[in-house]
């Protein structure tokens, strides 16, 4: 089991002291996570790495997960895409169902805690009907709702304005609530499987596995099948790069249970890669993390084509990898890459097209930009300052209008 003591090495033993004493002040203090998938997309993962080190250090920490049909999945699939952007009609009958799906969860939960830090949209109305069960509530959104459509949005309004706090991972995220607002960006943990060092032969084997031949540039592309990370973009830049340099596309996902839409989406893709030798496309089930770590190792060019984005962890595990990345220049991305230093930011699929096609033909370049996408990562995106961050955020509550805090 990995302890908080392993990740010294890589962050440094005063930032293991700083996490041990911020946590001595909640010793003992119950702390409950709540979201909507137990395997499937970034959440899933801070949570599986995050819990247990919590409780490591004391605090007494669960990881509840709610439970809904087909149709409530669609509707808080439908949540998700009007707070990006998109037109969305919600009937009055389906946001009854939602209601009622939170309902039945909160009759089946037997907790009582301190604090409650509630994830996303899906298991948002358990305050409602659970505000007694713990003295702290915390909204956390994952999702980028700069410009969110603004019906959708006022009905969620009403239930987030309920809680004690919110969170969001940047600025530009942050909403008109009674509340107080703060900003947590997203983190990986470097001793994960999908992200710790492997050697040269596991990397092989995986490939092997996978039928990938490695005889021309590796473009790759990881991400859940979602319209929003514009796989079908992502094919288009490809083939013009095609044109003019010789590679090959692998584009590498996985479904999550919260996600109706993926089976469509994937279906799009393989429409979009028909006939195509050089594009492979690899459903993977969402325990495939050496896979998904092999894969981004080999590869000579990492994409994140995006066109919205809560915060992009697949961005992050790139670029821990040492690689230079190429993503879209939207959401969390750009807190990730700066353009020309750690990666490039792109608008388009021509855009696209071209910085990889820039990067393919400067190897020397990619290699420094991964080298500096490295250490970005190491300063700012790893799971020791992601608890550093919510231990600091249970600390002021437990203070509520002090301006210091002593260690």
């Amino acid at each position: 089991m990995v302890t908080l003591n392993d990740y010294a090495p890589i962050v440094g033993p005063e930032v293991i002291g700083q996490l041990q004493r911020l946590a001595e002040r909640l010793k003992d203090r119950r702390f409950v996570h709540i979201n909507s998938t137990r395997t499937g997309g970034g959440v899933a993962e801070i949570l599986s790495r995050a819990v247990p080190l919590l409780n490591q250090m004391g605090l007494t920490t669960t990881w509840e997960v709610i439970q809904g049909d087909p149709t409530f999945f669609e509707v808080t699939k439908a949540f998700h895409n009007a707070l990006q952007g998109h037109e969305v009609r919600l009937s009055p009958a389906q946001l009854q169902h939602y209601e009622e799906v939170n309902r039945e969860n909160a009759r089946k939960f037997t907790w009582e805690a301190d604090y409650v830090l509630v994830h996303d949209p899906q298991p948002a109305f358990l305050i409602k009907v659970m505000r007694e069960r713990a003295r702290h509530w915390v909204w956390r959104c994952h999702i980028d709702v700069s410009r969110p459509n603004l019906k959708v949005w006022k009905y969620l309004r009403e239930i987030v304005s309920r809680y004690d706090a919110s969170i969001f991972s940047m600025a530009q995220f942050a909403q008109n609530l009674p509340h107080p607002q703060y900003l947590i960006r997203p983190s990986i943990d470097p001793l994960s499987e999908k992200n710790r060092e492997i050697t040269p032969e596991e990397i092989d084997q995986v490939l092997n596995r996978l039928g990938i031949e490695r005889d021309r540039p590796l473009v790759l592309q990881v991400s859940r099948f979602d319209s929003f990370k514009d796989p079908v973009g992502v094919i288009q830049a490809f083939r013009m790069v095609r044109k003019h340099v010789p590679c090959k596309l692998i584009l590498a996902g996985g479904e999550a249970t919260d996600d109706p839409e993926g089976p469509r989406i994937f279906a799009e893709v393989m429409e979009a890669a028909e006939g195509e030798p050089d594009i492979q496309v690899l459903l993977l089930p969402p325990d495939a993390h050496h896979e998904v770590n092999a894969l981004q190792r080999a590869a000579d060019i990492i994409v994140q084509k995006s066109t919205r984005e809560g915060f992009g962890l697949t961005v992050t595990e790139a670029m821990w990898k040492g690689k230079p990345v190429i993503g879209g220049a939207v959401g969390g991305i750009v807190l990730q890459i700066r353009d020309y230093h750690t990666g490039f930011l792109v608008h388009s699929p021509e855009g696209c097209a071209f910085r990889i096609r820039y990067l393919l033909h400067r190897p020397e370049m990619a290699q420094r930009m991964g080298r500096l996408a490295r250490e970005f990562v190491r300063q700012h995106f790893l799971i020791t300052r992601n608890i550093r961050d919510y231990l600091t955020l249970l600390t002021l509550a437990e203070n509520p209008g002090s301006r210091t805090i002593e260690l």
